[in-house]
């Protein structure tokens, strides 16, 4: 472990790094440098990448909202190596395979250069898989390859410097939140109000129609064909996923709020007394994430896999992991088309949930399952488990009414709530994302998830930076305390 960290402490002389401010910024500046941080990331998002056509199908396309992606451009990559990188570390840390404490700064330090560290050799691996595994087409040229690698490389490190950036200080939150909730606000909006045409009949008999929910829905009024906006073929947005997507949102709003409160006093200051909150998403989105960055290696390797080994579905074992089609006419690859992978990867939109039941079945069945799976992980390693939540409690001096201040009383107490919250608070968020996606949901139904928790976390921090605005002695005060 000393020879591990010495050579973290040696290679992150040379890491790139951005600087803490010397004083603390004002809210006005603050967020000045989020917006400033975000357009650059939007800008870079709609750059395409030299040297690549035009994309074909895109087997990926449910997790660009997760990853903060867009297919194409400098922002093929987006947050996945750093979201990726950074759930490795913390779950070697989590296991303690890696033995820090983090009480102290050099160990801090030792983590954050490990995790960009890490990072970076992510993103390097993915910018080769990308290249290189016929995501941009066969047979490319070594020079193509090193242009697409580079350009990828470049623009995820300066991701990644733009999320170190936000988080310390110079804006707000986390510049991962922050191009999340970015995309999947964006990919709403498009459901919403894109007023471009797409074809949804065939070339020989051809279908033109808007895409967006509202101007469909004035073009079907018009033509007095209401009917047609209730459900719609592929994924383009209808009536039921509207509905879906406001049902969705005030149930996640319900559920944050649903919370069992374990009743704690301060064994240091007499008459002291509150409640310990142990929320019905007790983990909040993290297993959802973690499917899904699970999900997408897979279909990701799979692909990989079937279009340098198996591309011409000869090989039956290759061909039960996942096969794909490919358009002899257009050269546009269809994938998966099935195996297994077909049958675990995301169905959208209730149209296509009708077409195909077995597979939307077994989607939902594997994100479910994956939710609870995750969910009882992550209580594990992510001190969230009653005995690590009773040993910090017992830390900070605080007891139980009528319990001894014990680790092992209070951790008795915990384990009656805690277990079967995560695994009933699983459930519900692998049942709210994957039904979600089947509905047709605006944003998707992960999207929806991860938007709601990072817009109520922005909530909670600009209510903070107000209260430490408008009372800054009292706050002072409440911090030291």
């Amino acid at each position: 472990m000393s020879s591990f960290s010495s050579f973290i402490r040696n290679v992150s002389i040379i890491l790139p790094e951005v600087p803490k401010p010397q004083r603390k910024l004002s809210l006005t500046m603050r967020l000045v440098w989020t917006a400033l941080v975000l357009a650059i990331y939007l800008i870079m998002a709609e750059i395409p990448l030299y040297g690549v056509g035009k994309p074909s199908d895109d087997p990926l396309a449910y997790s660009r909202i997760i990853f903060a992606s867009s297919q194409g451009t400098l922002m093929e990559l987006g947050i996945g190596p750093i979201v990726t990188a950074g759930l490795i570390t913390q779950i070697l840390k989590g296991a303690d395979i890696i033995k820090l404490d983090f009480r102290k700064p050099e160990d801090r330090a030792l983590f954050t250069a490990a995790t960009k560290l890490l990072t970076m050799i992510v993103i390097l691996v993915e910018a080769l898989g990308y290249a290189i595994g016929g995501v941009y087409g066969r047979n490319l040229s070594f020079f193509t390859i090193s242009i697409i690698v580079i350009q990828l490389f470049s623009a995820s490190v300066i991701v990644m410097l733009f999320d170190e950036l936000v988080q310390k200080g110079w804006g707000l939150g986390s510049g991962i939140s922050l191009f999340i909730m970015a995309g999947v606000a964006q990919r709403m909006v498009w459901d919403l109000i894109n007023p471009l045409t797409v074809n949804v009949g065939t070339q020989q008999l051809p279908k033109i129609e808007p895409f967006g929910f509202f101007p469909f829905l004035i073009d079907a009024l018009l033509r007095g064909s209401f009917n047609e906006v209730i459900i719609r073929p592929r994924t383009l947005p209808s009536l039921i996923g509207f509905i879906a997507t406001i049902v969705i949102i005030l149930l996640l709003i319900y559920a944050e709020g649903v919370r069992i409160e374990v009743p704690i006093t301060s064994a240091k200051y007499k008459g002291f007394s509150g409640v310990y909150p142990i929320k019905l998403l007790y983990v909040s989105n993290v297993p959802v994430i973690l499917a899904s960055v699970l999900l997408t290696n897979i279909i990701f390797f799979s692909q990989f896999i079937w279009s340098n080994y198996n591309i011409d579905n000869t090989n039956l074992w290759l061909s039960w992991l996942g096969y794909g089609t490919v358009d002899p006419m257009t050269g546009n690859i269809n994938y998966p088309a099935g195996g297994l992978v077909y049958y675990i990867s995301p169905v959208h939109g209730l149209h296509a949930a009708m077409t195909d039941p077995l597979r939307a079945l077994s989607y939902v069945f594997f994100m479910v399952t994956l939710a609870v799976i995750f969910s009882k992980l992550w209580v594990e390693i992510g001190g969230l488990a009653p005995k690590d939540v009773a040993k910090s409690l017992v830390d900070a001096e605080v007891q139980v009414p009528g319990f001894r201040r014990a680790e092992a009383s209070i951790g008795a107490i915990l384990a009656k709530y805690i277990p079967p919250i995560t695994i009933l608070g699983g459930i519900i968020i692998g049942l709210l994302a994957s039904l979600s996606d089947l509905l047709g949901v605006f944003g998707t139904g992960t999207g929806i998830l991860l938007m709601i928790g990072i817009i109520m976390q922005y909530y909670q921090i600009l209510v903070k930076e107000q209260f430490e605005t408008m009372l800054p002695r009292l706050a002072g005060v409440l911090g030291r305390r």
